[in-house]
């Protein structure tokens, strides 16, 4: 891939409105597209929104009327803002895209940047993002015989099912079926690929108030938790740490890459 672009559209107090950054990725999108410009990254902080995906329920949605946008990218309802490294690769890829080989290359951005700050992050079976796994439960599950309860991700049939069976192999721990505790989601991937050229991208948990996650169910994923940098790591890792070392990890992971189109 050649050289990445990036660009810094605002942080803390200059963080930016969501609807403001998605027409900056539509007209970026726009140029990307045309040949205009390179691939570039919108690297920035939101102020305080929830964005909803089109696969989100009603039930997901926060219960206390809290406004929301609907925006055009997979994936289900999240929460943005203040804390929180937001990042839009606009890339253009070949075609017809490999979309989960695009997500596989952000979640490694994301669980390299973690590791230099001293946290193992790694993928879960069927479900995007960089994750923290929970502790081994301290007493396997007992065979009872007779009818087996699977409590794990792999509901099976349900096309609104947060598990993608796509998102399976070596890089994944395998799905939980009640043998860890907790798992929690440190950070999120939602995208969308138009005419060859991706948008909307990932959000990294870095020192956010994750109490606004309390409000809906984040990514649509009820057995499982939200978690940060600051909040696994017993310290305080603002954004504005994070942010170089992210765009290192970044140009590494997408510039080394030669995408390939999907398999048909």
């Amino acid at each position: 891939m050649s050289e990445l672009r990036f660009v810094r559209l605002g942080f803390g107090a200059e963080a930016v409105d969501y609807e403001e950054a998605w027409q900056e990725q539509r007209r970026v999108h726009a140029a990307r597209f045309a040949d205009e410009i390179a691939d570039t990254c919108l690297l920035l902080e939101h102020t305080p929104v929830f964005t909803a995906g089109r696969r989100t329920e009603p039930s997901e949605r926060p219960v206390d009327g809290t406004p929301v946008v609907d925006v055009d990218r997979g994936g289900k309802i999240t929460w943005h803002g203040p804390g929180q490294l937001v990042g839009y690769p606009i890339l253009k890829l070949p075609r017809p895209v490999d979309v989960i080989a695009h997500v596989r290359r952000l979640e490694e951005a994301m669980i390299r940047t973690c590791a230099d700050f001293g946290l193992e992050a790694t993928r879960i079976e069927g479900r995007s993002g960089a994750w923290v796994l929970g502790d081994a439960a301290e007493r396997p599950r007992a065979d009872l015989g007779g009818l087996s309860l699977d409590f794990d991700a792999r509901r099976g049939d349900d096309e609104d099912d947060d598990y993608d069976p796509r998102l399976k192999g070596p890089e994944y721990a395998p799905s939980n079926a009640g043998q860890r505790g907790e798992d929690r989601k440190l950070g999120a991937i939602g995208v969308r690929v138009a005419k060859g050229v991706t948008m909307h991208g990932f959000a990294l948990n870095c020192d956010p108030d994750n109490t606004w996650f309390d409000r809906i169910v984040p990514c649509g994923i009820r057995d499982a938790g939200v978690t940060s940098l600051s909040g696994e790591l017993g310290r305080d890792v603002p954004v504005a740490d994070v942010l170089p070392v992210m765009e290192k990890h970044l140009r590494e992971v997408l510039e080394s890459s030669e995408p390939l189109p999907r398999a048909v």
